[in-house]
């Protein structure tokens, strides 16, 4: 009998949604939050959304995200609960929205 070798987790906020909770793949949770803290600046103006997932998408391993596939909805779901747990911030009354480091 085989047994296949589930992958870690990691509980998953949403700043959006507070009350929600996802329970997503540890390598690639640490990988984009390692890549989006790495991008984003420390202080306002932060980077939009479009600039955010172009800048972070450059320092994903390829072996997670090939071709970069699905970054973008990683870079998302990863900013929503850094987010959510005060690591970043959203400017206040900017359009675009705009993110740094807390």
């Amino acid at each position: 009998m085989t047994r296949v070798k589930k992958s870690a987790k990691v509980p998953v906020a949403n700043a959006n949604h507070p009350s929600l909770v996802r329970n997503l793949d540890a390598a690639k949770y640490d990988a984009v939050k390692i890549a989006l803290l790495k991008v984003l600046p420390n202080k306002s103006p932060g980077l939009t959304q479009i600039q955010l997932r172009g800048e972070a998408a450059y320092h994903l391993p390829e072996h997670l995200f090939p071709n970069g596939e699905k970054s973008a909805w990683w870079i998302k779901s990863v900013q929503l609960d850094l987010e959510a747990k005060g690591i970043i911030s959203r400017e206040k009354d900017a359009h675009p929205l705009r993110w740094y480091k807390v």
